[in-house]
This record gives structure tokens, C-alpha cells and sequence, in this order.
């Protein structure tokens, strides 16, 4: 497996791909999120600023697309990590937490003050990954959102 830092033609529409695939297969999330996630990112795509914004996409060894991690760079000195996702073949192995300190320490590099995500709550492992990062959970509700009632979770990490 490796990583690479760049977005190729078509990545994008596998990646949203996946997000409905898996999401829906292990979580039961309805096509309404694979909407809300091919939106995001194509308004990711359009305003993309490398001095911002990062992308880590993770392809195995047939160049195939099994995992990904966004970095969203916001004004005043944030940013929010998005669309976190790794295939259930690509698990275990440690590339999450890979993952995720790249895109933190790209953050710190670019001096931002924080970052922020938006997640569900039955995603337990992603979240033990946020929390052993040093991210704390500061916002939690429920409500009726891809297809079923679901505990929506913010997370932030302060960097400075």
C-alpha cells in the first residue's frame, strides 16, 4: 500500500463510491449521505488551495483506492479533517493512525490553531482514534439524518 498527496481524474467519484458503499453496507446509512459527501467534495475540489488543504489517498498494490483522509483548511486559522475512510481490507494494520497524524501534523505545519470534525457515533474505532490523538468531544446531539436517528459528534483538537 501506499500514499499518495494528489487527486487524479476519477479519484474523486471512487472515493464518493466508497463512502456510500461501505457507510451503507456497515452502517446502514442511506444514499442521502453519498449526497452529502459528493457535494462537499466537489465544492472541496473547485476551491482546493494547496497552502490550505490536504489529501492523503491511499491505494493498495493494483493502485486501487482503499482509503483517503481530507483536510479542509477554514478562516480564521482552523481547519476540519473530512471524509476519514479506510476499505475493511486496509484495517488494522496501523495506515488510520497514518493517516490521521499526517494530516495533523499538516495542520501544525500550516500553524493552525485547531481542527475540527463532524462524525457519528457508531463509528467507535475512528472515534478512539480521534481521542487517542488528543482530539475531545465538544458537541454531541442526536437527530434524524441518513436514513435513520443518529448521534451526530464534534471533535476538536487545539494545536496551539
Amino acid at each position: 500500500m501506499h500514499i499518495r498527496h494528489t487527486l487524479n481524474p476519477g479519484d474523486l467519484g471512487y472515493i464518493i463510491h466508497l463512502h456510500g458503499t461501505l457507510y451503507a453496507q456497515e452502517y446502514d446509512l442511506d444514499q442521502t449521505f453519498e449526497g452529502y459527501v459528493a457535494a462537499g467534495m466537489g465544492e472541496f475540489v473547485k476551491q482546493f488551495d494547496a497552502s490550505k488543504d490536504f489529501v492523503a489517498v491511499v491505494e493498495d498494490d493494483a493502485n486501487k483506492i482503499v482509503g483517503c483522509i481530507f483536510i479542509m483548511g477554514l478562516p480564521d486559522q482552523r481547519a476540519q479533517l473530512r471524509w476519514f475512510l479506510l476499505h475493511p481490507n486496509a484495517r488494522g494494520a496501523g495506515l488510520g493512525r497514518k493517516l490521521l497524524d499526517e494530516a495533523i501534523n499538516f495542520c501544525r505545519d500550516r500553524k493552525f490553531k485547531s481542527v475540527s470534525l463532524w462524525t457519528i457515533g457508531e463509528l467507535k474505532t475512528a472515534a478512539h482514534l480521534y481521542r487517542s490523538a488528543g482530539f475531545t468531544l465538544t458537541e454531541e446531539n442526536s437527530r434524524d439524518f441518513w436514513g435513520g436517528v443518529r448521534k451526530e459528534q464534534r471533535y476538536d483538537l487545539i494545536l496551539t
